[in-house]
């Protein structure tokens, strides 16, 4: 991938390495930045690194957002920016059990299932920001993933199916 790269002029660079950013691109002058993500929940993390990054810019240059899965907050927030997304799937409210802005589940199945994530986490019983989504990846469950789902920290006392990786014990890292 990398020697395709330097065969059609692209350039691949941690948005957090300022310096080699802006040699790229005082020496293109033109072009195209492509951030690319596994998953955006809320937008703001993508918005706070690429504000960083938009205050570096040197020359015209198009921005672009490539991610599998973004939620609907996130296009948002993406669009505040000028930053078009591409992605494979808009992962909606309504398609959220969960979230308020759902109607899978009757009335009184979603608010046992609310009660059932505050027992096992209150201040993040729906995930980060209340998202309630329902994506978990290869590698990690997001933040914004239902308690009842990742379990508590710890994994005490509750166990989830989906854990994030923060929210197992220590130990099992050698920490």
């Amino acid at each position: 991938m990398l020697q395709a790269s330097k065969r059609w002029g692209c350039r691949f660079l941690d948005a957090h390495d300022s310096m080699r950013l802006i040699k790229a691109m005082n020496e293109v002058g033109e072009g195209a930045l492509i951030y690319v993500d596994d998953f955006l929940g809320t937008g703001n993390q993508f918005a706070k690194e690429r504000d960083f990054v938009a205050s570096t810019i040197v020359g015209t240059f198009s921005e672009f957002i490539l991610a599998p899965c973004i939620c609907e907050e996130a296009i948002y927030e993406i669009g505040k920016r000028g930053v078009e997304a591409f992605t494979g799937h808009v992962h909606s409210k309504a398609e959220r059990p969960l979230h308020a802005n759902s109607s899978l589940f009757k009335r009184e199945e979603k608010l046992r299932l609310e009660m059932v994530c505050k027992g096992i986490n209150k201040s993040g019983s729906l995930g980060y920001k209340g998202l309630a989504t329902m994506v978990v990846l290869y590698r990690n469950a997001p933040n914004t993933v239902p308690a009842c789902f990742r379990g508590s920290l710890n994994q005490k006392p509750f166990k989830g199916i989906f854990p994030r990786t923060t929210d197992l014990p220590s130990k099992l890292f050698g920490k």
